[in-house]
């Protein structure tokens, strides 16, 4: 299966290597594998974490697996669907013995940029960030010690783990193999990027084009927050949702009242595809998101000065709708290589 997978690697890039980009279109460009899209920043590897084909194949292996879980019945891709740009598609998704989480999935496009992890960004590097659902109750409800004991009972495993890391399946090789499928899941092909990056003027319509300028206009302020080649800044604001919050946010972390119902600032691309909205899925719709904002949000003590009325017309509220669709990257969600 692994010779098959990289053969088509080989294939597709020696396709891709073969046209120039005056014979191909660029909104038709297939993304080479680890290919960093025009506008975004390089990747950076851990020192001890650099990236590889057999550590990548490895990782996958187990971002499929159930086997991560206590009773083997959930896996990664259970609350994060390549379909979904490996996000989930409702409010809380379900870990063992059907246990509701706490917080909305949030996507795992381009994770391998964010500073840090968690909606309160209480955890420092993605290696450290897999083990919050391994040992989490409502999740895998897991020790990564024993469920190191458990892939050494599969030869499988140990093969892959030498061949990566050389050593046999530990917590330092769950955690850096499944970082590095992870940091591979890089989406920046969404029309607007064809648009914006790639010289193609007829990657977005009219009405796209002016809810683009709406987003990054004053009027909306949407891209003071939701900024650069991920559209976010990765700050932690409040953005209005309730007067009262039952999740405290990064105050969970930080333990100051400041950051009380402060929470990460979402990236935007393939937000069509990640409903439910909002740290705990509250909102259903990005047209409800967007009125919500057009409303300037509820009164809270740490709201955003941002977030104010925005008096926008029916028809600018459905161009920066539109608009919020072009950021769909749909070659990142059937990329064959992503699925299990």
């Amino acid at each position: 299966m692994r010779k098959l997978i990289w053969l088509y690697f080989l294939v597709t890039f020696s396709i891709i290597l073969s046209c120039s980009q005056d014979d191909v279109e660029p909104s038709h460009f297939a993304p080479k594998f680890m290919e960093v899209p025009k506008g975004f920043d390089e990747i950076e590897f851990p020192e001890d974490n650099e990236f590889s084909q057999i550590r990548w194949e490895l990782g996958k292996k187990l971002f499929y697996d159930p086997i991560m879980s206590i009773d083997s019945s959930v896996s990664c891709a259970s609350c994060h669907s390549s379909e979904l740009a490996f996000s989930d598609n409702v409010a809380f998704s379900l870990g063992v013995d059907d246990r509701i989480g706490t917080r909305n999935a949030p996507t795992l496009a381009n994770v391998a940029y964010h500073p840090y992890y968690t909606r309160e960004g209480g955890v420092p590097t993605l290696e450290m960030q897999i083990l919050v659902p391994i040992q989490e109750h409502n999740e895998f409800d897991f020790n990564i010690v024993l469920l190191a004991e458990r892939l050494k009972a599969d030869s499988s495993y140990i093969q892959m783990s030498i061949e990566a890391y050389d050593r046999e399946p530990d917590p330092f090789v769950i955690t850096r193999s499944l970082a590095c499928f992870e940091r591979s899941l890089i989406s920046g092909y969404s029309r607007y990027d064809h648009y914006e990056n790639y010289g193609d003027l007829n990657a977005l319509t009219q009405s796209e084009i002016n809810g683009m300028e709406l987003f990054f206009s004053d009027k909306t302020n949407c891209s003071q927050c939701h900024e650069s080649f991920n559209f976010t800044n990765y700050a932690f604001e409040n953005n209005g949702l309730y007067e009262e919050y039952d999740d405290v946010g990064r105050f969970r972390f930080t333990g100051n009242e400041e950051d009380l119902a402060r929470f990460k600032v979402p990236s935007l691309r393939n937000i069509r595809l990640t409903a439910p909205y909002m740290h705990d899925g509250s909102i259903q719709s990005l047209g409800e998101v967007i009125e919500h904002y057009n409303s300037g949000g509820k009164n809270h003590l740490h709201k955003s000065s941002l977030i104010q009325p925005l008096s926008l017309t029916e028809k600018e509220k459905d161009e920066l709708l539109a608009f919020l669709h072009s950021l769909t990257d749909d070659s990142f969600v059937t990329n064959p290589l992503f699925k299990n």
